[in-house]
């Protein structure tokens, strides 16, 4: 089997766009849509006005057509919506969803991948987070639809997404473990999605779907044989992801900061990778690899390519917001950018990328300014309480943190991702009182090294020139 030599890395909310994967996979290489969160711009993109009409041409091409359309029918507006307008959203997630947001979320991934395959026929993939679990069946199954070829999944130990591919080959009934805490011993929560539940008699309406590859996403030999050895299906390779890598972190194994508060990685962080090339899978090396010599490098090592994410996060086709996006660029030519590892800014509890931008939440006044709400849900962790699930968030109002056994300490520094990052994409939500969510940007420690990608008196670049230089098929005007 032929493998790509690059993997374009899955950065969510949105900023992995079909766009960007659709670009990344017309130049032969492995584009990536980010399936976190994608049903709220899905809504986000129809009440914007859907400009270009992508997500209708989308839609019309899913198999149940009164069930698309429906959507359009709630959420569509013509011309957009005013500023002043807030984006509607759907019902919080919870073990038990309801048949309309297993819908939703399905769509929004098929419509997601349909997009990214759009015109061509080589392989699209779609990145997922374990830790946010629970739309995670209905988004593995909507892009099975549209007939995704790799899954991948990262920021948890993801053991169950092998037996869920296998299962939606033949539309049958697949679960999930829920990681809940403060369970008692026997306690087994599980979402479960049912495709001849959601959709009408998919047997015979779709057909057999195809089973994509599995590549989960590891920050060490130990994990990785966690999954060969306990996973419920096949495993087909491995993400080797470094602590350079924007986003999520996986915690160092020993818990030390810098001066600057900045969780420290050591010897007991390093991978072996003499190990991983003994399993006989395929991998790649993830992390600061975005040039051509670190493509080599891993390609020395016996990986099959490298992922890149930050590179394609200020592409021309990502999904970053253009003003946001050119302020970035712009600190990089000017030698200003800063990335800093923030070991509390996620409610997951992993360090979690972020870049130093003014007018974001990397500026304190702004963090600290904003009202806590928790009207998105995808980061609550799930909690038994008084013999029931109950679902909270550090960055919530603190009183409803406590209310569900929270602990005050655990809310200090948080901040809301999902409202952030879905703002970082150019859709900030809009309060009733009139406040206007701000965004987060997060990118790799090598941000500093997009400059490698701009060419001669250009302030903007494309997928096509990261590729191109990452495969030494053109020189960089501002080598690394």
């Amino acid at each position: 089997m032929t493998y790509p030599k690059i993997i374009q890395g899955g950065m969510g909310v949105a900023v992995s766009s079909w766009e960007l994967a659709n670009a990344v996979s017309r130049e032969g290489q492995l584009g990536v849509i980010s399936g976190t969160g994608i049903g709220l711009i899905l809504i986000s993109r129809l009440m914007a006005g859907d400009e270009g009409g992508h997500v209708r041409r989308a839609l019309s091409a899913f198999p149940y057509p009164d069930i698309a359309n429906a959507l359009i029918e709630k959420y569509y507006i013509e011309g957009g919506k005013i500023d002043e307008m807030p984006y509607k959203r759907a019902t919080l997630w919870t073990n038990t969803p309801s048949k309309e947001l297993n819908q939703l979320t399905a769509i929004a991934n098929f419509v997601e991948v349909w997009l990214a395959k759009e015109g061509h026929n080589n392989p699209v993939g779609i990145n997922l987070l374990e830790k946010v679990q629970l739309p995670n069946l209905s988004s593995i199954y909507g892009a099975m639809l549209a007939g995704v070829d790799y899954v991948i999944m990262g920021a948890g130990i993801p053991m169950h997404i092998p037996g869920v591919l296998d299962k939606f080959v033949n539309h049958e009934v697949a679960d999930y473990r829920l990681d809940a805490t403060n369970t008692d011993e026997g306690d087994d929560y599980r979402v479960i999605f049912d495709p001849q539940e959601i959709f009408p008699d998919p047997i015979n309406t779709v057909g057999q779907l195809k089973r994509p590859l599995f590549l989960p996403i590891v920050s060490s030999v130990v994990l990785a044989m966690a999954l060969r050895k306990r996973a419920n299906g096949e495993v087909n390779g491995f993400i080797i992801e470094m602590p350079t890598a924007g986003g999520h972190n996986a915690p160092p194994r020993v818990e030390a900061y810098n001066d600057e508060g900045e969780p420290i990685y050591g010897e007991k962080d390093a991978v072996d990778l003499s190990k991983f090339r003994k399993f006989g899978l395929p991998f790649w090396l993830a992390g600061g690899y975005g040039s051509a010599e670190m493509l080599q490098q891993a390609l020395e090592e016996g990986a099959e390519g490298v992922q890149v994410g930050t590179a394609f996060a200020y592409s021309d086709e990502s999904g970053f917001d253009k003003n946001l996006k050119q302020k970035v660029i712009g600190m990089v030519l000017e030698d200003e950018a800063k990335v800093y590892t923030d070991p509390v800014a996620s409610p997951t509890g992993f360090p979690f990328k972020v870049v130093q931008v003014p007018g974001t939440v990397s500026d304190k006044d702004i963090s600290e300014a904003r009202p806590r709400v928790c009207d998105v849900g995808y980061l609550r962790h799930i909690v038994k309480q008084d013999g029931e699930l109950v679902y909270r968030c550090p960055a919530e109002p603190i009183k409803d943190y406590l209310r569900k056994g929270g602990k005050i300490e655990d809310t200090v520094g948080r901040k809301c991702l999902c409202n952030h990052l879905g703002a970082a994409a150019g859709y900030p939500q809009v309060k009733r009182s009139g406040y206007v969510e701000p965004p987060i940007v997060t990118s790799g420690d090598d941000l500093p090294n997009i400059k490698q990608f701009i060419p001669a008196g250009e302030t903007h670049y494309s997928a096509k020139d990261v590729i191109s230089i990452l495969l030494g098929e053109k020189i960089p005007v501002h080598p690394v």
